[in-house]
């Protein structure tokens, strides 16, 4: 809490979290008038007067959600990751990002994502990760990039894998090593145990996304028999211990409508969850069945299905695809986040698994400057419609262009796929989703003049 400290004065960090404690739902507003005080980025302040806005709004669900969260989660975790997210990552962090951006003439991302491994204790149909070397990296490479992202401004770190359980000692040693960050985990939750959670609630930084299918059926259909009550297990050992975390929901063309429904948000809700990132499923590596990609009116649907459970549901909801619209297109190739594999490899992406550096050869702010970065901003938003963000399934001719034009190299461990032939396989879906996006577009701005007018 040293940044925070420096930069508010212990008396008033002391002062907000007091109000947090003592009754969330009459302070609830203090607490955004004192972090639009102290917030330096126009941007984070005008963001603050949304979040007003919305908790004004008769029938909201988020005054519940976050009295919630300030009364049930372990005060530690609590009072750890208000101050490290918003203050260190948001308030502080992304003005000194900004300004590193300018020093090095590239983008300085908002999070990092690394993998402390690549090994793992399921074998999950399609999985990203699973054309990956079986590696790790060294505690000592992940201090150290640790250490260079807190000098850039970068205090969210995210870690994948492979399961990054399977390194739960080193990890939460970094977590100790570096008490400013935000340590979010994507994990099985299979490893999930009491003592696991008790570690949590003592270093107070570390959170977790647990990765499902929906139910058991389809749960256990792409990791395993099992699985499924394992994850149920764990999510009621966090909730016991009061931790931070949600779930990560791969949606493909069999489960979509499943992991949509009330039912299924309602369990999570019920388990304690406080967030679901919703991915939809990549077909990465030539070997990959693109038949488990849900189709445009499958992906229209989510897009639609979540925009209404926000409305209604006191849990917080992320497509990362559909959502190009909040971030203004792709997020990746530094622009807010990269990927370094468990190999070392400078990835623009967990899903795009080209590089051009290795983070055991450069510092992380050299590996910012990579020319598939760099051709990476040059391009950024790759499409003018928001709901088309991303180069691998929306705009496979710009990952192919990228890659030809940085000479970035495969870090598979058998290539046996070019960007060529993944941009060919990719173009149909990429012009029917296009077309569909394109009237959604259409749609949702008829409506918004309609309620203006």
């Amino acid at each position: 809490m040293r940044t925070a400290v420096a930069y508010v004065g212990e008396a008033a960090i002391r002062q907000v979290l007091g109000y947090i404690s003592k009754s969330p739902e009459k302070n609830l507003f203090k607490i955004l008038d004192w972090s639009k005080r102290i917030a330096r980025d126009p941007y984070h302040k005008e963001l603050i007067e949304s979040v007003r806005n919305v908790l004004q709004d008769p029938g909201s669900p988020w005054p519940e959600f976050m009295v919630s969260a300030f009364q049930d989660i372990d005060p530690h975790i609590r009072d750890t990751i208000l101050i490290n997210y918003f203050i260190n990552a948001c308030f502080l962090g992304v003005p000194k990002q900004n300004e590193m951006a300018k020093e090095i003439g590239a983008s300085v991302p908002f999070a990092v994502l690394m993998d402390p491994t690549a090994r793992c204790n399921l074998s999950c149909t399609g999985c990203w990760a699973g054309e990956y070397k079986g590696e790790d990296l060294s505690l000592e490479v992940m201090d150290r990039v640790l250490t260079e992202a807190e000098e850039l401004g970068v205090y969210f770190i995210v870690l994948s894998g492979g399961e990054p359980t399977l390194r739960k000692k080193d990890i939460f040693e970094l977590a100790r090593r570096h008490p400013e960050q935000v340590f979010h985990l994507f994990t099985n939750g299979t490893m999930v145990n009491e003592r696991f959670a008790r570690e949590i609630v003592d270093v107070g930084n570390v959170t977790l996304a647990i990765s499902m299918e929906g139910m058991e059926e389809y749960t256990d259909a792409r990791r395993g028999s099992g699985v499924f009550q394992d994850v149920m297990d764990a999510m009621d050992i966090l909730n016991e211990h009061r931790c931070l975390f949600g779930a990560s929901v791969t949606y493909t063309r069999q489960n979509v409508e499943h992991v949509g429904s009330e039912e299924f948000v309602d369990l999570l809700i019920d388990k304690g969850a406080r967030f679901v990132w919703y991915f939809t499923y990549i077909p990465v590596g030539a070997s990959a069945d693109l038949d488990l990609m849900a189709t445009p009116e499958q992906r229209a649907f989510m897009h639609k299905r979540t925009s209404e459970l926000r409305l209604r549901k006191p849990i917080f909801l992320m497509d990362f695809w559909n959502d190009g619209i909040v971030s203004g297109g792709c997020i990746a190739g530094g622009r807010r986040y990269l990927h370094i594999n468990a190999a070392g490899e400078v990835e623009p992406c967990a899903f795009v698994h080209y590089a051009t550096h290795n983070i055991h050869d450069v510092s992380l702010k050299e590996a910012l400057q990579s020319p598939l970065f760099k051709a990476y901003q040059r391009r950024q938003p790759f499409n003018e419609n928001h709901l088309r963000p991303c180069p691998l399934i929306d705009n496979p001719d710009a990952m192919r262009d990228m890659v030809r034009e940085s000479n970035a190299h495969s870090t598979e461990a058998h290539v046996d796929e070019t960007a060529d032939e993944f941009a060919a396989k990719l173009q149909d879906y990429a012009n029917a989703w296009g077309e569909l996006a394109e009237a959604i577009t259409r749609e949702e701005q008829a409506a918004r003049e309609s309620r203006v007018g």
